[in-house]
């Protein structure tokens, strides 16, 4: 894969989604659960940015994760409707995956071959909510422990979508 936009997924429903279709928008792609301690400001400030911003072409992409302490046990159903009802997520919530191992998303495999976590912590997503922040080209510039609250990103984000 040479590109995010090379991608194909399944949002929450179950249906395909090509990533090409955030050509020209800044993404920020996190991975989400619903019973973890990062949870409320995660969620609450993922909402935040996205109301503030997608009309000047951002977009946050969640993909639910279970493999944190079993932190997203839910059916999507069950994720969807906590995400759009006790958050007010508008944004797209995609199908659950994996982030690490054998059964490892590929578009998880390709975010962190392009943006690793250092020769110290190594390139596996370490917990839910890290964050990789994606600019209109597609390319990946930066990504974000899961302890970085997504309010000290909106710095970057603006860069991003001030960029030509």
């Amino acid at each position: 894969m040479g590109s995010i936009y090379d991608f194909t997924v399944k949002d929450i429903d179950g249906s395909d989604v090509e990533l090409s279709k955030y050509k020209g928008k800044v993404l920020l792609i996190v991975n989400v659960a619903s019973k973890c301690g990062l949870t409320n400001t995660n969620y609450k400030e993922l909402a935040d940015l996205y109301t503030k911003y997608k009309d000047q072409g951002f977009e946050v992409l969640a993909f639910p994760c279970n493999q944190f302490r079993g932190q997203e046990p839910g059916s999507n159903e069950e994720i969807k409707e906590f995400a759009c009802t006790r958050f007010k997520a508008e944004y797209p919530i995609f199908d659950k995956i994996d982030v690490n191992g054998a059964q490892e998303a590929p578009l998880y495999k390709y975010l962190k071959s392009q943006k690793g976590g250092g020769w110290l912590l190594g390139d596996s997503i370490k917990w839910n909510f890290a964050k990789f922040l994606v600019d209109k080209k597609g390319n990946v510039v930066d990504r974000y422990a899961p302890t970085t609250a997504p309010s000290k990103i909106e710095k970057s984000i603006q860069k991003y979508l001030n960029a030509s």
